[in-house]
């Protein structure tokens, strides 16, 4: 079993502005299709930008506009502001849109939207068209895989990668797998638990397995 990609969990059904969409048009389609952020593409189906309900809300946050501009404030409220009077995405959006390949590791796109702080990426192919989007609901989704097929892979991993592994016993309940048998070292016992942890949907793994040699002691 390989390490999930971005293509794996992606939302395919992506609804998108270019760079003219109306306004109103573009609140319609967010309250429509039940999403925060919509990628803004260009002709060719790249994205170039992303709207999502902060922008939207700033003409309501500043008046359209009315409002004094904020000159003392921080760079954000001022931008926010600018997009107050905006009437198309191209006024609204955020640029540049972020961006990750669809065959990128999961882990690492899970990792780059903590780290920036965003609501989703773009996925894009190769020719850097949108494809798809990815949000932390969609990553979530690995932790309600079926325990039977968490259990199935972890053992078809631990008994591909380790010889002797036949006598190990994998349940898995709740996301939580427990593992139990022997095997020959304590470093394959150690890496048993790792390769364990990496299957998608597991919580947590609690480890019985035993040793014959600990080739591991100082």
């Amino acid at each position: 079993m390989r390490e999930p990609i971005v293509a794996d969990i992606m939302n395919r059904s992506v609804a998108t502005a270019v760079y003219d969409t109306p306004f109103r048009e573009i609140v319609s389609v967010m309250i429509g299709s039940g999403v925060a952020a919509l990628p803004v593409i260009d002709p060719a189906g790249r994205p170039i930008g992303i709207v999502d309900e902060a922008d939207v809300l700033a003409k309501l946050e500043f008046q359209c506009g009315a409002d004094v501009r904020p000159l003392l404030s921080n760079g954000r409220t001022r931008a926010r502001w600018r997009k107050s009077s905006a009437k198309t995405a191209a006024d609204l959006m955020t640029t540049p849109a972020i961006t990750i390949a669809a065959e990128a590791p999961l882990r690492a796109a899970v990792r780059r939207l903590v780290r920036a702080q965003l609501r989703q990426l773009c996925v894009v192919n190769r020719a850097q068209q949108l494809v798809g989007v990815l949000a932390f609901p969609d990553a979530l989704r690995l932790f309600l895989r079926d325990d039977t097929a968490i259990e199935a892979d972890i053992e078809e991993l631990v008994a591909g990668t380790h010889p002797g592994a036949d006598g190990i016993t994998v349940q898995v309940n709740a996301g939580i797998a427990t593992l139990n048998g022997a095997l020959g070292l304590r470093s394959t016992v150690e890496h048993a638990d790792r390769t364990a942890r990496r299957v998608p949907g597991v919580v947590a793994v609690h480890n019985y397995l035993d040793f014959e040699f600990d080739d591991l002691m100082s």
